[in-house]
This record gives C-alpha cells, sequence and structure tokens, in this order.
C-alpha cells in the first residue's frame, strides 16, 4: 500500500507541475490562447521634431519647426492610420520663440506604399493656418527611415506647389520592411 501511496503521489506532482507549465504558457502568451492575434502589419511610424529646410522661403526665409507625429499599418481591410503636424514660426523675424501656429494638419492615412527606407503615405486631412482651413484635404507624407538627419517630405492639396522639405532634429522615423 505504501508503495502505491509512492507512486499516486508521484503522478499528483507530475500532474500538479504539467497544469501549472500550461498555465505559464497562457500567461505570457495570452493572444494565441484568447484568439484576439491582430493580423495587423505596421508599415510606418514614428514622431519627433523638425526643421523646414528654408523656412518659409523667399523672400523672409523665416525658419519653421514642426512636431509630427504618423502611423500606418495593412490589415484584412486596406492601410488605416493617423499623421499630425503641427508647424510653428517665430512671431517676428529676428525671434527665436516658435509661438505662432503657421499650419495644424490632422488627418486619417489611407493609403502607402514602401520602396526601401522610404515610405509615402496618403490620407485627408483637416489643415488650419497655411493651405487652410478647410477639411478633407489631400496630403502626401513622403517619410525615409532613421533618426536626426532623416528626411520627410509633406505636401497638402492645397499647396501642391509648395512641398514642405523636412529635416528630422529630434525623434525617429520607422518604415518596415517591403513585403
Amino acid at each position: 500500500m505504501r508503495g502505491q501511496l509512492r507512486l499516486g503521489g508521484r503522478w499528483l506532482v507530475g500532474l500538479t507541475i504539467l497544469i501549472s507549465g500550461f498555465g505559464l504558457v497562457a500567461l505570457f502568451l495570452p493572444r494565441s490562447i484568447s484568439g484576439n492575434e491582430s493580423h495587423d502589419t505596421t508599415i510606418a511610424r514614428g514622431g519627433g521634431t523638425t526643421i523646414i529646410h528654408g523656412g518659409t522661403g523667399a523672400p523672409g526665409f523665416v525658419p519653421v519647426i514642426t512636431t509630427i507625429a504618423f502611423n500606418a499599418a495593412r490589415d484584412s481591410n486596406g492601410v488605416s492610420g493617423s499623421f499630425e503636424c503641427l508647424a510653428k514660426a517665430p512671431a517676428g523675424s529676428t525671434s527665436a520663440q516658435f509661438t505662432v501656429n503657421a499650419m495644424y494638419v490632422t488627418g486619417q492615412v489611407t493609403g502607402a506604399t514602401v520602396s526601401g527606407d522610404t515610405a509615402t503615405l496618403t490620407g485627408t486631412a483637416t489643415v488650419t493656418g497655411l493651405g487652410g482651413p478647410g477639411s478633407d484635404i489631400p496630403f502626401t507624407f513622403i517619410v525615409q527611415k532613421g533618426g536626426p538627419g532623416a528626411t520627410s517630405v509633406l505636401t497638402v492639396g492645397t499647396l501642391l506647389s509648395t512641398p514642405f522639405n523636412e529635416i528630422l532634429l529630434e525623434g525617429s522615423f520607422d518604415v518596415a520592411a517591403e513585403n
């Protein structure tokens, strides 16, 4: 009888370890166990502070600093994401205080392509300041992967002849590899 208890005790310990192991797997892989897998594929994302190359251009060449944030992903429904760009300029030509809201673009990304380390995001936005006001204005944002020194170009539908060539000062832009 004593041998049977020892054998039964080992079996119970083994079963407890096995169940605990399944519990740990479930704890560390909750998406697989729960069935909430996401099939989203990130295309591009990033954010930071940029300076517009050449500022406002001739004749004044007033510097413009922007804050940019964006993301784009592909899922079974297509491409979706968001885009934000707030451009600020100094109040006066000799000021170093960027306090004037020169332009604000806030919109939805609805299209994207990737070529190497560059993504082209397209969509429509609400625009205030330069190029606005207006809503459902088309935009194109071309972004190069990288940290400070990476470049981007924003073209807003109402200012097609004036693309904003931007150089990243702080932050990072990420572009996924082509599929």
